[in-house]
């Protein structure tokens, strides 16, 4: 078994708690991947309900709202690519009026941060009605939709005060990519070696942004300004990086109140760029992992879109992989993120995303711990 990961908690004291909770990710990752990583302390018992549900199941539903349907988007591409499970993924609010002609009998999983989400519980409750085998992801263990799943695999961020989504979101990530290994080895899509060769990938995650969060958070502060006159901002990314531009545009929405809003880097000439100007800029997730050739042409696509923009007169905030040299050459600021597998990116990249969120509430006198007229849980629909 592998050691357990040394994650010093945090000390001192943080002005908001949207703050600490960002601060707060390595921690709550480690404490949620040592459950879940192939060889972690309670694998094999945490995912034998899955197995039960969704181990002979050709498809599943992923059914979520807001940060969560996120996760759920990343989550389709880890089980696409790891397990080869064809996944759709839902507005949980959508899927309890949807024909059940279109459903070909597949396991349903649900995303929630707090596990009491009224149109996901109910998106449960639907599929349980329709005889489907069902899963859990919650922050809460003991939540309605962690009790009456088929399965329940909470994560472990602890306590989240804040309204965004910040911990909840990175540790869901996590266990979506455990499920992905833990589903590749049951269907015998992934050897042992393989299986415990990504989970020493994902085991060094939480130190990596542990280190990488004190200097992203110096540079956004400094980037602030520039971004804080924008009267829309567009994120771009690509495959499970569309994910997380999402994410990031709905936590700038959320949080500083600022137009945002997320795309596949491929379809900003289809319309979208129209807007793109000195005041709309571009947030652009350009990224690579060296080892995977899908990832590299990915980013050639991005890199030749970034230049196009350039010669446009786009501004381009972007992230990149430690190391890369062009990427800076065709941007306006760069914030480089570790070294990471392709899928393991998208972890690490939403972090520095949650940070511009932050910094340009704040700067704009925001109370970003309770934005308006949200709630933690949306109980009602």
């Amino acid at each position: 078994m592998a050691k357990p990961m040394r994650i010093k908690p945090l000390a001192g004291s943080f002005p908001h708690a949207m703050l600490q909770e960002i601060y707060e990710q390595p921690e709550a990752l480690a404490a949620t991947i040592e459950q879940y990583v192939p060889g972690g302390a309670s694998t094999a018992e945490t995912f034998q309900p899955v197995a039960e549900a969704f181990g002979r199941r050709e498809r599943l539903v992923i059914a979520a709202s807001g940060s969560s349907r996120h996760a759920g988007l990343a989550g389709e591409i880890m089980l696409e690519d790891l397990a080869g499970i064809p996944v759709d993924v839902e507005y949980a609010s959508e899927y309890t009026y949807r024909s059940t002609h279109t459903l070909q009998n597949p396991g349903v999983l649900v995303i929630s941060q707090s596990g009491e989400t009224a149109d996901t519980l109910a998106a449960l409750r639907e599929a349980q009605a329709r005889g489907l085998a069902t899963a859990a992801i919650t922050n809460h263990a003991r939540s309605s939709m962690a009790v009456e799943a088929s399965a329940s695999l909470p994560t472990f961020a602890g306590v989240e005060k804040a309204i965004p989504a910040t911990k909840s979101f990175t540790t869901q990530l996590a266990v979506l990519y455990s499920l992905a290994l833990y589903l590749a080895r049951f269907r015998g899509r992934m050897t042992l070696q393989a299986a415990e060769s990504r989970g020493r990938q994902l085991r060094e995650i939480p130190e990596l942004i542990q280190a990488a969060i004190p200097v992203w958070h110096r540079q956004i502060e400094a980037l602030t300004p520039q971004l804080a006159d924008s009267t829309a901002l567009l994120y771009l990314g690509r495959a499970a990086h569309y994910a997380i531009a999402r994410e990031g545009a709905l936590k700038l929405k959320e949080s500083a109140y600022l137009n945002a809003e997320g795309y596949p880097s491929g379809e900003l000439k289809h319309g979208p760029n129209a807007l793109v100007s000195k005041d709309a800029p571009l947030i652009m997730i350009a990224t690579a992992d060296a080892t995977d050739p899908d990832s590299v042409l990915r980013y050639s696509k991005v890199l030749q879109l970034m230049k196009d923009m350039r010669e446009q007169g786009a501004r381009i905030i972007a992230l990149a992989t430690e190391g890369d040299a062009d990427v800076p050459r065709y941007s306006d600021s760069c914030l480089f993120i570790p070294a990471s597998s392709d899928l393991l990116a998208t972890i690490l990249e939403v972090v520095p995303l949650q940070l511009i969120a932050y910094t340009l509430a704040i700067h704009r006198g925001i109370d970003v711990d309770r934005p308006r007229n949200l709630v933690k849980a949306v109980v009602e629909e």
